[in-house]
């Protein structure tokens, strides 16, 4: 199966019948910065690393090093075995227990180690030395390394065993907590912080972080999840946390950064944010004169776009997403294993052997050792399988909700670009028709439907819905949708003109939606239909996979960029910035040893933990260095490789770039912006062409 082009998924049209012009998206990931707008229409910056003062660390009861003479033979031992750096760590968790608040104590990880003999004499270190403390191994820093995380014997003989019974019963709470009994009533029970990455999903920073700190992802909460290849910026929560364990991270993270702390009553979740402001750069700009950028990018401000699903709602694999929705919709169970487990065009060879290797020999535990951790789709398919072998409805709903639903919402969103589309081609971009939908302005409830709107999801500059992407899902579910009241104008809604082709709303199928009273009706239908599917009837009583029992929702069909500014840029290098990110205005801030060195835009770029100038050698390189290795929750940090100009000879040719700035509501797609903007595709084929040839 070939990679996607946009029309495969009903990307058809433009507004403008203005001429395009050629221009690099991303051609590295910082020119495409992207900034959270919170519910407050707020625009979210890190502006600060510092953890600030927190009361409730100053009333806790400070144990004196007292405490740790009682063990002051054992630390020497242990000082012995493993350095002084864990002998900090272990004096402050022993610190903790001395205090005697149990419940507060957080587990702490020691450093990592690729001998095993040593490991297994740490380990039995605990067992004879320390038996209040018990020690389990995790995943190091990368392939060959472990490390030993301790923590608190909270089911032996210290406590009499009294919190077993939490220990089992966690795994049911929407928060890992441990560590967190002994808080404060006066002090929120989630730490806000702001969350900067460059060149990493959202999922890959949390797993990360999480695992630093020792708790699981699920404690974690945010409203949507922002393009891995980008610089971008949102707020996250974690579930009872101090601010001064995640700042220290901020010296050991690569590649992110956290700050802005604050204590908040309830944490994140899905949707819950207006949008997001982004800063995107095109590079390598060639049109036939400056005019036609310039009459471009003011008709996009003016004019907007249709306002498609983009194809990062489908997938970046060979296997679309809303192919294996359609399976599930028909209830073809194995069908939709199928798709999701057998071989794709375009994944490293070390995944499509493993995936061969399946296919042929039904080998589910050689399989496993084979599949990198990040396909989580596969390897919780596989695990059920093994488990419960031939049961695949079981097996697909071992996928976390969060992704198994993801590939019937794109089913929803296959159809809307189609009709979106079909809307366009027959009525024009310039004014309401008949039957159109529209969200109904004032008082009008005897006419409207009210219904479920799905605009929540932050998909707008998302690769989440590639499976790959994909390291312990949050199992946060989405937030309650708004309702909003929806009608089919009629003859007497023309006639007053209330309306304006900027109203006009398309469903998303689902029990609660309605369709418009013109012909564009027809078009969710017949699509359906080609895909033996119905809209009104289930094929099966799964409800969770089933297209009568989904609310539905609706999506504008033009958008407006919000804040719409622009401007045309000159340069020679390559690797010099052309935007200021987040982290750039905090280290000018900040003396200069931060940074090692001279301004980087004079083109003395020095060592940085964030290498944001590096170029990348083609796009087919960047899908590439995803985590796709065998490393948990992004742990090897990847950098894309550097890369120096070539030139001929003398001094490089001057280029122009195009920086656009501008906020989107959530649920959309800045590329289905700049797609309006080139009139070229935003595939991943064609920009693979335009980086071969800049």
């Amino acid at each position: 199966m070939k990679h996607l082009e946009e029309s495969d998924v009903g990307i058809s049209f433009y507004i403008s019948q203005l001429p395009g012009f050629r221009g690099i998206l991303k051609q590295r990931y910082c020119d495409f910065i992207v900034n959270e707008v919170d519910s407050d229409g707020n625009v979210v910056h890190l502006t600060s690393l510092d953890a600030p003062p927190e009361s409730m660390e100053k009333n806790e009861t400070k144990i004196s090093d007292q405490s740790n003479k009682g063990y002051a033979s054992e630390i020497e031992l242990f000082r012995s075995l493993v350095g002084d750096s864990d002998v900090e760590c272990l004096k402050g968790l022993i610190d903790q227990v001395a205090s005697g608040i149990e419940d507060g104590v957080s587990p702490i990880v020691l450093s990592s180690s690729s001998d095993k003999s040593h490991r297994t004499a740490v380990h039995n270190f605990f067992k004879e030395n320390l038996k209040f403390l018990v020690t389990d191994t995790i995943d190091g820093p990368d392939t060959s390394s472990k490390c030993i995380r301790v923590r608190l014997n909270s089911g032996g003989s210290h406590n009499n065993g009294r919190n077993s019974r939490k220990r089992k019963d966690r795994r049911d709470k929407p928060f890992d907590s441990r560590g967190s009994d002994n808080w404060s009533e006066h002090v929120g029970k989630f730490l806000r912080f702001h969350l900067y990455k460059e060149n990493k999903d959202t999922q890959e920073a949390i797993g990360l972080i999480g695992k630093m700190l020792g708790i699981q992802p699920r404690s974690f909460g945010f409203a949507g999840t922002k393009d891995k290849r980008s610089v971008s910026t949102q707020r996250v929560t974690v579930f009872k946390q101090h601010a001064n364990r995640l700042a220290a991270l901020n010296e050991r993270l690569i590649g992110i950064k956290v700050g802005d702390f604050c204590h908040v009553r309830e944490g994140l979740v899905l949707g819950q944010l207006l949008g997001n402001r982004f800063t995107i750069t095109l590079r390598g700009v060639v049109a036939d004169s400056e005019e036609t950028i310039k009459a471009s990018a003011d008709a996009l401000g003016r004019l907007g776009f249709i306002n498609y699903f983009g194809l990062q709602r489908f997938g970046s694999g060979s296997v679309p997403t809303h192919l294996i929705g359609a399976a599930l919709l028909r209830g073809e169970w194995e069908t939709a294993v199928s798709l999701i487990l057998d071989p794709r065009e375009g994944e490293r060879d070390a995944i499509r052997k493993a995936r061969e290797y399946y296919k042929e020999s039904d080998d589910i535990e050689g399989t496993l050792r084979q599949f990198p951790r990040h396909l989580v789709a596969e390897r919780a398919i596989l695990q059920c399988l093994k488990k419960y072998p031939g049961n695949y409805l079981q097996a697909l709903k071992a996928i976390p909700r969060t992704l198994r639903m993801m590939y019937v919402h794109s089913y929803q969103s296959y159809l809307w670009n189609h009709a979106a589309s079909m809307r366009v081609q027959n009525y024009g971009t310039k004014q309401v028709v008949l039957g159109d939908l529209v969200y109904c302005k004032g008082d009008n409830a005897e006419k409207v439907t009210r219904v479920v709107n799905s605009e929540f999801d932050d998909d707008g500059c998302s690769d989440a819905f590639d499976s790959s992407h994909f390291d312990e899902i949050s199992e946060t579910d989405l937030p309650e949708e708004r309702n909003d009241p929806v009608k089919a104008l009629d003859a007497e809604d023309l006639l007053t003109g209330n309306y304006t082709i900027d109203d006009v709303v398309l469903p998303l199928p689902g029990s609660r939606a309605i369709y418009p009273t013109n012909d564009i009706a027809q078009v969710y239908h017949d699509f359906a239909k080609k895909d033996a599917i119905s809209l009104t009837e289930s094929a099966h009583s799964v409800k969770e996979f089933s297209i009568t029992n989904m609310t539905g929702g609706f999506r504008r069909v033009f958008q407006k960029p919000i804040d719409f500014e622009w401007e045309l840029l000159t340069y020679t290098e390559g690797n010099i910035p052309l935007a200021e990110t987040d982290w750039d205005k905090i280290t000018k801030s900040k003396p200069s040893n931060i940074i090692g060195g001279e301004d980087s835009r004079n083109g003395n770029e020095k060592e940085n933990s964030f290498q944001c100038m590096k170029q990348s050698e083609s796009f087919e390189h960047n899908v590439n260095l995803s985590t796709d290795n065998n490393e948990p929750n992004g742990v090897t940090e990847i950098g894309l490789p550097q890369v120096e100009p070539q030139f001929e000879s003398g001094a490089p040719e001057a280029q122009r770039a195009l920086k656009l700035s501008f906020t989107l509501p959530a649920s959309c797609y800045a590329t289905m912006a700049i797609r309006e903007l080139l009139k070229t595709s935003t595939s991943v084929a064609f920009q693979k062409t335009l980086n071969t040839l800049s």
